[in-house]
């Protein structure tokens, strides 16, 4: 058994004083944030003490093969501490390797049952004393013993996986790349002693992955963005079908959408990722039964342009101006392509000053940040231009995750946390073929955060704190999402049969999270009133032309 530590720098010459000297000091922030890790995955067991785990696991498998007594001393009637607490566990294991055999045991056919049962034959001074028989069958006791020492070793894996995964990052930050491949290697081969369909085995997967690209193919990590913008279409609605992150998004911008446009008669959304038009359907319903009559509905779709010459935007646009019509909503649509949003200008929307101006971010104003933001950066320069336009209400969705830090064992740690979590509530998802093309869109985004650099890195999360201090400076001011947005939110977990996930209210915001853990978070916003900041960049372009 190869055994893999970190936390053995001290110099010592035996696993006992490395382990007596490493509890004497403070935990470092990596062996806390492995321990947060661990403790996540259900493993009661600190990254302090995985050293000792690992010789106590070597001395079971050497007892396991050396031992004279049969293996079925496990299936006894002995009670072993839950697995998880892996130290616990080996130790109750251990013992009873060691222990003489308390009384003769052999092996009879039961009459009744035909089945074989073991028969115990304890010392007693009576020499007539009666055989006691327990109905166990040796064979089920066998595939119970095998199954739960199978778990164990699964369960030790996963834990080494974690721990060499963390190594791997910290030797990719050092720049020792040839110590990254080697972990790499054996990364590769203790993946086929676990389960890679889910849990731990299959998020490790996505992360030895990414890594193998940012070391074999340099940062940037080849084509990852190369995708066609059908090909994230599909990839994107699968994700929406499969679990309720971007149902949770649309449901609590549209409601938020309709108490901010009451009493307007004419209404424009700009959206900054169309993908599929699967927002818009639901507001269109909800305004043709609006009190009064349903207002005029423009919608911008600003999307990726087609590189098979197809219109994409233009058939969408159809789809939303047919079930339009069926409802009565009088409908009109631009679309907009454009490969990155800071290429998008005002004058491109032909917004007029009479509308009542709503703009929709799901998931997409993190594509604008960069490692250090500057006065001319792009997020600075896209905010800048939506306060001139004094929307009526800008909605902001975005990952609760901080991927954006410089330092990548940082951003590493934090992501195999974030999606180590994502992937967990994966498993609560029952629609098929959905699930595993959601798990693909997911995996793409961990390969750009763990693989890319600079301009090639995009996905760039930032939690909601984050967020509230950088458009509260660019010039707005929070919109509390309001009950009845609460109500929506809450009432879309009943499609979900899983208990795990849970709307949370954050200071007039809402998080959708799975077991306590907030994974999305949507927000509402308005511009501060600047009477001359009223399309001042569109004007600008107006007079230049």
């Amino acid at each position: 058994m190869v055994l893999y530590d970190s936390t053995t720098s001290a110099g010592s010459s035996s696993g006992c004083s490395s382990s007596s000297s490493s509890s004497s000091k403070p935990p470092t922030q990596q062996q806390k944030d492995i321990d947060g890790l661990l403790a996540g995955a259900g493993y009661k067991v600190r990254s302090s003490e995985l050293l000792q785990v690992a010789q106590r696991l070597e001395r079971l498998e050497t007892a396991m093969v050396n031992s004279p007594a049969d293996l079925s001393q496990l299936a006894s009637d002995a009670i072993h501490y839950n697995p998880s607490d892996l130290a616990s566990w080996v130790d109750s294991l251990l013992y009873e390797f060691t222990q003489p055999p308390t009384c003769p045991t052999e092996f009879i056919m039961d009459p009744v049952t035909n089945q074989t049962v073991i028969n115990n034959a304890w010392t007693t001074n009576e020499p007539h004393m009666p055989h006691v028989h327990q109905n166990i069958s040796y064979e089920q006791q066998s595939l119970n013993h095998q199954l739960t020492v199978v778990t164990a070793m699964e369960e030790d894996s996963g834990i080494r996986l974690v721990h060499m995964l963390m190594m791997c990052a910290e030797c990719v930050q050092l720049g020792d790349l040839s110590l990254a491949t080697l972990l790499i290697d054996n990364m590769q081969l203790l993946l086929k002693r676990v389960n890679t369909v889910c849990g731990i085995g299959k998020v490790a997967g996505h992360f030895i992955d990414a890594l193998s690209r940012r070391i074999f193919q340099g940062i940037g990590g080849g084509s990852i963005n190369d995708s066609s913008a059908y090909e994230n279409e599909i990839l994107y609605h699968h994700f929406y079908e499969a679990c309720p992150y971007l149902k949770f998004a649309h449901f609590t911008a549209n409601q938020a959408i309709l108490e901010a446009l009451d009493g307007h008669d004419c209404v424009h959304v700009v959206d900054f990722n169309l993908m599929d038009g699967l927002q818009w359907p639901a507001l269109i319903q909800a305004l043709a039964l609006r009190p009064g009559g349903p207002p005029l509905l423009r919608l911008t779709g600003i999307g990726q342009p087609p590189p098979d010459g197809r219109d994409s935007l233009r058939e969408i646009g159809l789809r939303l101006a047919e079930l339009a019509r069926s409802v009565n909503v009088r409908f009109a649509f631009r679309g907009v392509a454009a490969s990155r949003l800071e290429d998008v200008k005002p004058w491109m929307l032909q917004l007029n000053p009479n509308e009542a101006l709503v703009v929709n971010s799901i998931m997409q104003l993190h594509r604008l940040l960069g490692p250090h933001s500057t006065l001319n950066s792009p997020i600075e320069t896209v905010l800048s231009w939506i306060r001139s336009l004094n929307p009526k209400i800008m909605i902001v969705v975005e990952q609760e995750a901080n991927h954006n830090q410089p330092g990548f064992l940082e951003r590493f740690t934090e992501a195999l946390y974030y999606y180590s979590t994502m992937f967990d509530s994966f498993e609560a998802c029952t629609v098929q073929p959905e699930k595993a093309l959601a798990e693909i869109y997911i995996q793409k985004e961990i390969a750009n955060v763990v693989s890319c650099e600079g301009s090639a890195r995009v996905e760039r999360h930032e939690p909601l704190a984050k967020w509230r201090t950088r458009l509260s400076g660019a010039g707005f001011r929070p919109l509390h999402l309001g009950s009845n947005a609460f109500k929506q939110a809450s009432m879309l977990l009943t499609l979900f049969s899983a208990e795990g996930y849970s709307v949370e209210e954050n200071e007039g915001c809402f998080t959708l999270g799975w077991h306590s853990r907030p994974l999305i978070a949507a927000s509402a916003w308005q511009a501060v009133p600047d009477a001359t900041a009223k399309f001042r960049a569109w004007d600008n372009h107006q007079s230049s032309s």
